[in-house]
């Protein structure tokens, strides 16, 4: 294949933050951060303002300089590097296009820079609107193209001079919902086909589980968890993650012991069970969480083996659509969520109703 394509899988750089720390006045920014990122590799900074995500990101991309630690491409450390001696590709949120040039011309533009001929140019630039999806559309001005067409040619202007690093600052913030939906999947398609190493910024948590190969959620400069979608959605490391990540309910619980390698807690007057992780002492108050989707109402059925049991009165019940989401308070006035699937053949259940509800020890975590 042909032009930017030719930047295919294995060629992405590998990336190593170790010990990064950024300060401003005192106030740090980044703390500690320390990360692999694989050659390759999908992986999206998740979290909240002001948690350090897009800070780390300039500072790979050389906007920043370190205050402390190390940065390494390659195994080549980038401090003091400039931006463009680092052969990463931007994507910012605001497209930062030439107003006055037209779409081949932004597109155009880094390689000009780096002195290619210019049919060699235009044959690269037609490759990149390929493979964004715009073939035939180099002649017009940024102001023609709707949102979603002008984020693309501000991915296709990243791609064309085949960096092995595209760094991408919450790119689909100013679209709306359909169209960042759409195009999360596009840059799934796009970053399989071209196999180069994406870092992602973004305060979505959906749009971070939809995307990415990996995630590192992060909180107040730090790093609070790092793992796959998967492994950060059913076995959060803490209450941080579990909030942020998704729905969690959350049962404050005191510690009583181990059973048959499950801990075993006291919450009011029911016994529930949970994975073992860390181990408090017994008699430690702790927290447990489940999520929404793992409650079920179980109207007395036998309990299954390790499924824990409680009695909720349902405050409140809201459909939507595809799923029923009912607000629960239990004794002591602890509010849960419960999210069960809809359909003619499952009861709907009303305000003020008492129910028991069940789910797995397996799905119920520690943090």
């Amino acid at each position: 294949m042909d032009g930017v394509a030719t930047v295919l899988a294995g060629a992405g750089a590998a990336v190593t933050l170790r010990g990064l720390e950024k300060n401003y006045g005192g106030h740090g920014a980044v703390r500690g951060v320390s990360i692999d990122i694989r050659s390759g590799e999908f992986l999206t900074l998740l979290g909240p303002s002001g948690s350090g995500k897009t800070t780390t990101l300039m500072m790979i991309a050389g906007f920043e300089q370190p205050s402390a630690g190390e940065l390494l491409i390659d195994g080549q450390s980038m401090l003091g590097v400039p931006p463009h001696r680092r052969n990463l590709g931007m994507v910012f949120q605001s497209y930062a296009l030439f107003p006055h040039l037209t779409v081949a011309e932004n597109i155009g533009f880094p390689l000009k820079q780096r002195g290619v001929p210019k049919a060699e140019r235009m044959r690269q630039v037609e490759e990149a609107l390929r493979l964004v999806q715009l073939p035939g559309l180099g002649g017009r001005n940024p102001r023609q193209l709707s949102g979603g067409q002008q984020q693309r040619v501000a991915l296709a202007r990243a791609i064309v001079f085949r960096p092995r690093l595209l760094l991408m600052d919450e790119p689909l913030g100013a679209l709306d919902k359909q169209l960042r939906e759409t195009l999360q999947l596009e840059m799934r398609r796009l970053h399989a086909e071209l196999g180069i190493t994406f870092v992602y910024v973004t305060h979505d948590q959906e749009e971070a589980l939809t995307m990415s190969d990996r995630i590192a959620v992060m909180e107040n400069g730090q790093v609070a968890q790092i793992g796959t979608p998967e492994d950060l959605y059913d076995r959060p490391a803490n209450r941080f993650v579990a909030s942020f990540i998704g729905e969690s309910n959350f049962f404050p619980a005191v510690m009583r012991g181990i059973e048959q390698g499950r801990v075993v807690a006291e919450f009011g007057a029911t016994r529930l069970q949970a994975l073992a992780g860390s181990l408090p002492a017994a008699g430690a108050e702790i927290m447990l969480t489940t999520r929404p989707e793992r409650l079920r109402f179980v109207d007395g059925a036998p309990p299954a083996p390790g499924e824990n049991r409680l009695s909720v009165t349902v405050r409140e019940a809201i459909f939507a659509g595809e799923r029923c989401r009912y607000l629960l308070e239990a004794a002591g006035g602890t509010r849960l969520v419960l999210k069960e699937a809809s359909g003619a053949a499952i009861r709907r259940r009303a305000a003020g109703e008492t129910a028991e509800i069940g789910w797995a020890a397996e799905d119920t975590i520690l943090v």
